[in-house]
């Protein structure tokens, strides 16, 4: 899966889009400074890293619990050189 956007160049082009949002939380922010178009992007950075961790555990999951089965029928390879 692409990971454009998590970790955007410097040059690379902001595009307008438009967006509906609480009426009340717009007006505060702007009344507090703070920079909407920011707090969007990492907003909107942050939804895509969960979704991508969420999709990439549902593609994986039947080998995740393969793996999970052999360890609980034959360990790891480090079990005999563990001290802890």
């Amino acid at each position: 899966m692409p990971s454009a956007g998590l970790h955007p160049a410097r040059d690379s082009p902001k595009r307008p889009v438009n967006l509906s949002l609480d009426g009340e939380l717009l007006r505060l922010g702007k009344e507090l400074g703070l920079n909407l178009s920011s707090i969007a992007e990492a907003a909107l950075a942050q939804a895509i890293r969960e979704r991508m961790s969420q999709v990439w555990l549902e593609q994986n999951a039947a080998a995740i619990q393969a793996y999970n089965r052999r360890v609980e029928a034959h360990g790891v390879f480090s079990d005999g050189l563990r001290t802890f």
